[in-house]
């Protein structure tokens, strides 16, 4: 992929920050353009490492200002990837307007600058949430889609809008829904990094229900590098899922993160299940490994390197969570 001009709408964000690093390190030629409106998640330390060193702008800006988009879609791109979103499950279910408003209509202003200029490649970056929870094997592209909380359900609508635009104008859309992410600089609300941080700090870890709930986990670089291949070789029109192959309970991820500190189990917490809390995610990603998709992370040896990461990072994380406490 060479010279190639494209807009990350997230980019600050955890897997999008991580994407823009994936990028220039993988490709030569390529410009990046980042939009980002910068709320309480989008941080822009995560990319202070490609500023200068690459073909890099960052613009703050929010997705849902139309005027804004199209001007900024105006200056020409090949490609723009959608990871702006709202994406925490319990802030969903407290407070569901922000997440309509972003993941759904946002996900429609890009959809019609990207229309109006003939954008060559669009791609939403959405979450096998959007699938709902299965007992038993694995959600296919094909599976019914069936959310179960405000945000997974603002990520379907975005998904079926993007689907329409193929449908109706024939536009050059990509879906690829990935499984729970893993890794540096994910906001410490998250399961993983909340639980890390907690602990550094023999704080509590607040563990919903009975902890067995099942996720299926994907370390960030091999997000990212799938969402690269899809964005080259993905036919459009079509959605690919991109797995881990690494399904853990969350108390096995618990214990493993305690574990890696050398704290003891004692710090675990049981508290009140989530309301519509699903059960398991699995994805069968055998239709992105066509595309020549292959998760390459050990989850043991790469959940240890991230809490390893959040250790030496202390400076990173420990201002958000000062500022999360005032909100």
């Amino acid at each position: 992929m060479k010279h190639l001009k494209i807009l990350v709408t997230g980019g600050c964000g955890f897997i999008g920050s991580n994407f823009i690093r994936h990028m220039f390190q993988a490709h030569e030629g390529i410009s990046i353009t980042n939009l980002d409106k910068l709320t309480y998640a989008g941080n822009p330390e995560n990319l202070r490492d490609v500023e200068a060193a690459y073909d890099y702008t960052f613009v703050k800006g929010d997705i849902t200002d139309d005027p804004l988009v199209d001007s900024l879609i105006s200056e020409g791109f090949d490609a723009v990837v959608n990871f702006a979103a709202e994406s925490h499950v319990d802030r969903s279910i407290t407070g569901p307007a922000e997440f309509i408003t972003t993941d759904v209509f946002g996900t429609f202003t890009l959809l019609e600058a990207c229309r109006k200029r003939h954008v060559k490649r669009y791609l939403q970056v959405s979450t096998d949430e959007v699938y709902g929870s299965i007992d038993e094997g694995s959600f296919t592209e094909e599976s019914i889609i069936a959310p179960n909380s405000p945000y997974s359900a603002s990520k379907a609508g975005a998904d079926l809008l993007v689907r329409a635009y193929y449908k109706t104008y024939g536009m050059p859309v990509l879906i690829t829904r990935s499984s729970n992410n893993y890794g540096p600089y994910q906001y410490p609300e998250k399961l993983i990094p909340l639980f890390i941080t907690n602990a550094i700090d023999d704080k509590k870890v607040p563990l919903y229900g009975d902890g067995l709930n099942v996720r299926d986990w994907l370390f960030v670089s091999d997000n990212c590098a799938g969402i690269d291949l899809v964005l080259q070789k993905g036919e459009p029109g079509q959605v690919y899922n991109i797995g881990g192959g690494q399904e853990r309970t969350n108390r096995e991820i618990t214990t493993g993160i305690l574990s890696a500190l050398g704290k003891p189990e004692s710090l675990i917490e049981y508290v009140q299940d989530r309301p519509g809390h699903d059960r398991r995610y699995s994805l069968d990603f055998g239709k992105a490994a066509a595309l020549g998709y292959s998760p390459r992370s050990d989850f043991a040896e790469m959940l240890t390197e991230t809490v390893r990461w959040y250790v030496d990072h202390r400076e990173w994380w420990e201002p958000l969570q000062a500022g999360a406490a005032k909100v």
